[in-house]
């Protein structure tokens, strides 16, 4: 299959980056490069989504990165999992027997081993550049589901559903594929419900994930994990801290023990990023250097400064967002960068991902979550016009309109970045907001 070909079924797939901020990857892989890496690191802990998935999909992921390294002039594909995935390892390696161009790379247990800078360097020991992209180093990264959305793009197949993985403080967690828009609520039902009666839900991983305050939310194209956690459970408090409350307590308690840069993922590339000093220029209106600020532009919100680093429970990273937030709004964009020099410390501060979860307060949810094969039916699915980064959608639908699975229900302006959304339930469209509701 030609690349021009390849890049027309993935767009009209409506495939997007399905582990993180939901880039559509029909731009993504439209390029020429020299090696293709397959994210199977699934960093975060608890989800288990991706090894489930190389495990029980490896014939269809390894024959559709072979599509994509000879679509993309690419001289190797590469699936970089993590050692302890032996199931999937198992697997993978009986499937690529014979696969000249394709093969495996084993990273060790550490966080965040699949940050797309991280993990390209880790493979192939090249440094993107500051503010850049892999593909500036010759590189695409997709994750192990994105793959295998590309696959069924290639049948024809649109994005209508999506593997999840529901866990923490629930009866029976679970890893299950369900009709995107399924309701938050029916997701817990899935895993038995709540083990606990006063919890909150993280949706995402305990790092990285966001705190949802209304269950009536529902599973987007870029959800991997749902976390139950009770209430009281310190993550949380973390998550919904308040910024102005923060940056106060940042003025009475920040020791500059530089503990949070220290250990930033991207400072160890040798990005500029160093949140001690930003935290200082923030809390007592103190910088000789603009660009010190202005760095804060580079996090990517990982949560290693507060979520371990930090010995005063302190929270670089909410300051880091709120100073993009602002950026933002005066459209500030980072000067090209240039090729940045990894700390020589940087092998010794990686983060195991056991002693993480042990500082997470998570040792008692770090559990299976087999997969369940069974076909989940859902009566109702609201699906957001945004899934993605971009432009939102412009609704095709009218309530009272009848929809099949997979028809087209809201496509991207033209002229913009974004991805086409498919109806994932046969129905009717019973509301056009923001959302599309579509019922049985």
């Amino acid at each position: 299959m030609d690349l021009a070909r390849l890049v027309a079924l993935v767009q009209s797939a409506g495939v997007v980056g399905a582990g993180g901020a939901g880039f559509p990857t029909h731009e993504k892989i439209n390029h020429r490069c020299e090696t293709v890496i397959i994210n199977g690191a699934e960093c975060e802990p608890l989800l288990q989504v991706d090894q489930q998935l190389l495990q029980h999909q490896a014939e269809l992921l390894v024959d559709t990165l072979e599509t994509l390294v000879a679509a993309t002039g690419a001289s190797r594909g590469i699936f970089a999992v993590k050692a302890k995935y032996r199931a999937a390892l198992e697997k993978l390696e009986r499937v690529l027997t014979g696969k000249n161009r394709l093969e495996l790379f084993l990273l060790e247990d550490f966080y965040p081993a699949g940050d797309e800078h991280v993990l390209v360097y880790e493979v192939l020991q090249r440094a993107v550049p500051v503010g850049g992209i892999p593909l500036q180093v010759g590189v695409v990264v997709l994750n192990v589901e994105t793959l295998l959305n590309v696959a069924m793009a290639c049948r024809d197949k649109p994005v209508t559903h999506k593997h999840v993985t529901v866990t923490g403080a629930v009866a029976k967690p679970v890893t299950v594929r369900v009709p995107v828009g399924t309701p938050v609520k029916t997701m817990l039902e899935l895993a038995g419900g709540a083990a606990v009666s006063n919890y909150r839900v993280l949706e995402g991983g305990p790092m990285m994930g966001k705190l949802l305050l209304n269950l009536d939310h529902a599973v987007s194209k870029t959800t991997k994990g749902l976390i139950v956690l009770p209430a009281s459970h310190r993550l949380l408090r973390l998550k919904h801290a308040d910024t102005r409350l923060v940056l106060k307590r940042a003025m009475a308690a920040c020791c500059q023990c530089t503990a949070c840069t220290d250990l930033c993922p991207r400072h160890l590339l040798g990005h500029s990023l160093e949140p001690h000093r930003i935290l200082r220029s923030l809390s007592h209106n103190y910088t000789n250097d603009p660009t010190v600020v202005a760095a804060a532009r580079l996090c990517t919100e990982c949560g290693v400064c507060d979520m371990y680093a930090c010995p005063m429970d302190l929270s670089p990273r909410l300051l880091n967002a709120a100073v993009k937030q602002e950026l933002a709004k005066h459209r500030f964009r980072m000067p090209p960068g240039t090729e940045p020099l990894p700390h020589p410390e940087r092998s010794r501060r990686k983060i195991p991902v056991k002693r993480l979860v042990i500082r997470l307060g998570l040792s008692s949810y770090q559990q299976a979550a087999p997969f369940a094969n069974n076909q989940v039916a859902v009566e109702r699915v609201v699906l957001e016009l945004k899934q993605h980064v971009g432009a939102a959608c412009i609704p095709l639908v009218q309530p009272g309109d009848r929809v099949d699975v997979g028809q087209v229900v809201a496509e991207v302006p033209e002229g913009k970045l974004g991805s086409t959304i498919h109806a994932s339930i046969a129905g009717k469209v019973t509301q056009v907001t923001p959302k599309i509701v579509i019922e049985r």
